[in-house]
């Protein structure tokens, strides 16, 4: 009688990647995790990035205070007087006439006035308008306005968020705002007196032989 020797089944082949796969349920829970772990590490690093912003600036603010001829008022707002001006001050109906220069506090310009500027008391940024009350005709002023007299958090064009704004300011004149308004409708109009501001002078008259 013939002997019959069974042959056991061939191996099964390796497979490529011996990693189970996660079922599609899974999947989509662990893609969620990783979603949103990669959410709050950005929302973490923007956090510190802001306190560390934040931390910088308050010491930023606290060393300059401490300079001599600083003076900080009950906002924060902090000046200089560079020179010292004469008589009434400007209010918020007013239209100040300026000259500027404003930089961050590493030095870099961001704006500067060509020519002397008028500026509504009331338009401009919180700690600008706060200066300019504070000033007489002919003074000049060093300012340095924290981020929540400024723009906050929020840049605007050269300036970057959070920053500290530096301006040298020379206060010309100022006239009410109204009265700023009248004269503008006159010089539309042609309404000013000769010789007055949009109108040269009459020529002179030429002596006789």
């Amino acid at each position: 009688m013939t002997e019959t020797i069974e042959t056991p089944p061939p191996a099964a082949a390796p497979l490529a990647n011996p990693v189970a796969q996660p079922k599609p349920g899974r999947r989509a829970f662990l893609l969620g995790m990783v979603v949103g772990a990669l959410v709050m590490a950005a929302i973490l690093t923007g956090v510190a990035m802001f306190r560390g912003s934040s931390l910088a600036t308050s010491a930023y603010l606290l060393k300059n205070k401490q300079s001599e001829g600083v003076i900080e008022t009950a906002s924060g707002l902090q000046y200089k007087v560079l020179t010292p001006g004469k008589g009434a001050k400007p209010t918020d109906t007013d239209i100040a006439l300026v000259t500027y220069t404003g930089t961050l506090t590493n030095g870099t310009e961001f704006d500067k006035s060509q020519q002397p500027t008028p500026m509504p008391v009331a338009g401009v940024v919180p700690g600008f308008s706060e200066a300019l009350k504070l000033m007489s005709k002919g003074a000049k002023y060093r300012l340095w306005i924290k981020p929540e007299l400024g723009y906050g958090d929020k840049a605007s064009g050269p300036i970057p968020a959070n920053s500290v704004l530096v301006f040298d300011v020379e206060l010309i004149d100022f006239l009410p705002e109204a009265v700023v308004r009248q004269l503008q409708m006159q010089s539309q109009m042609g309404g000013a007196p000769p010789g007055g501001a949009g109108n040269p002078p009459p020529p002179a008259e030429q002596p006789k032989r």
